[in-house]
């Protein structure tokens, strides 16, 4: 067995375990705490672990420069995520999303085994670069590219979550939040994430054998499940934020103001001149669907709401 298959099954088990012992830990409690942070655990485990079985005599890993800058970016990244969601996780005092769910042993059991898998299916192409043997030859255009971007959607990331929950402890003001990378999209923190596994998927790619290399492509599951998770998943990311009832307290309170702010800021893609851009480019390249937009509930709507409230 490759050294990237070995690297792959064991993250994989280590994955499982941790997420096992997390939810055999929360349910004997009945918390969900530390749900949010175990999976920011989870992520450095796998990239400080795959660093290590990754080194060789052959390949060393304090040798390969693309090993080295991919793993510090990847702990970099988690890191930050694991700090922001323990503060966000002390700071709501916990998680309503499992209120409803945590003392059902095998639903809860879900929440947890998803989560793992998310863990691993994001971490792919660190584990690809980390595990691969092939010797190290050099940077390529695309390595500095992807590398750079990689770090700067961090940055991104970190700055949009700073300021977001800075302008949240000083009472939310001007409605919605338009400072600093807020100013030049709706959801700048979506952006860097997304940004991060593409960069990560392309700085993989100088780990493999060209673009015939299938464990390179398999690698791609990373950016294209971040993307269906914050631009599709109607429980989390922009589906959320954009839903129908997410969206009304808006346009109850200001509807001039922000159906303004929302055809001159761009959806997801930081743009300088967004109110500019031909339609057609906003709902294909910038992602500025139609499906976002609010809809008011019709009176079937809310007699349907009702009669499911009532259940």
């Amino acid at each position: 067995m490759s050294q990237e298959l070995t690297i792959l099954g064991i993250s994989a088990a280590v994955t499982a375990g941790i997420q096992v012992c997390g939810f055999a830990v929360a349910y004997a409690l009945q918390t969900e705490k530390f749900y949010d942070i175990l999976g920011g655990i989870n992520f450095l485990a796998l990239g400080i672990y795959s660093a290590i079985d990754g080194n060789s005599e052959e390949d060393p890993w304090v040798e390969n420069p693309r090993k080295i800058a991919a793993t510090a970016v990847f702990c970099a990244s988690r890191s930050w995520l694991l700090m922001f969601l323990a503060w966000r996780a002390h700071d709501r005092g916990g998680d309503s999303r499992f209120d409803e769910v945590k003392d059902k042993f095998f639903m809860f059991f879900f929440f947890w085994m998803f989560q793992g898998i998310w863990v691993f299916a994001i971490s792919l192409p660190i584990l690809m670069i980390n595990g691969s043997d092939k010797p190290y030859d050099g940077f390529s255009v695309l390595d500095y590219v992807c590398i750079v971007a990689f770090a700067l959607a961090v940055i991104v990331e970190v700055a949009a979550d700073l300021q977001k929950a800075i302008w949240v402890k000083k009472g939310r003001e001007g409605v919605f939040c338009t400072t600093g990378v807020w100013f030049f999209s709706r959801h700048p923190n979506y952006f860097g994430e997304i940004l991060q596994w593409w960069a990560a998927f392309g700085i993989a790619f100088g780990s493999g054998i060209g673009w015939s290399d299938a464990q390179w492509w398999t690698t791609i599951i990373s950016p294209l499940v971040t993307m269906q998770i914050l631009l599709n998943t109607g429980s989390t990311g922009v589906m959320q934020a954009n839903g129908t009832r997410s969206l009304k307290r808006y346009y109850d309170r200001c509807p001039e103001e922000y159906k303004a702010y929302r055809e001159s800021t761009s959806i997801l893609i930081p743009f300088i001149g967004y109110k500019s851009v031909p339609m057609f480019l906003k709902r294909t390249i910038f992602f500025d669907f139609k499906r976002y937009e609010y809809q008011p509930e019709t009176e079937q709507d809310v007699k349907i709401d009702v009669a499911y409230n009532s259940l």
